[in-house]
């Protein structure tokens, strides 16, 4: 068994591609619409679903945004540098709610990242995990 994907709902389907695959540097994997039940799937990912996990954008076409609730954190992605991570990000345009540095009690250097929605994205530095 593997983790295959996780799902989460955006209110701008082109903007949030555009968030994960410039920003973050993912690749959309696949996208489809399904116009009877007026929503789309779009994946993004780092690697094909064959080897690696992705994230499921759902796009329902008439709901704008979304509650946040608060049972979801986060999704965690390994960066090499997560300060120059986060300098790339920022001079992308996107929006650094953290700057990297370490983690409190701990060692381990993260940073965490807004997209378009408000979803947390956690960028954990590689070679500092100690945590």
């Amino acid at each position: 068994m593997r983790i295959l994907h996780t799902m989460i709902r955006v209110g701008d389907l082109e903007r949030s591609i555009g968030f994960y695959t410039t920003i973050l540097g993912m690749r959309l994997l696949r996208r489809k619409d399904y116009p009877d039940g007026r929503f789309t799937l779009a994946f993004v990912g780092y690697a094909d679903e064959s080897e690696a996990s992705a994230i499921e954008l759902t796009h329902n076409w008439d709901t704008a945004s979304y509650e946040k609730g608060n049972g979801f954190g986060h999704i965690a992605i390994g960066v090499a540098d997560a300060y120059q991570a986060c300098d790339a990000i920022k001079a992308a345009g996107g929006e650094v709610v953290r700057e990297a540095g370490p983690m409190k009690h701990g060692t381990t250097v993260i940073a965490f990242v807004k997209d378009p929605d408000g979803y947390l994205i956690e960028l954990i530095q590689e070679n500092s995990r100690q945590d």
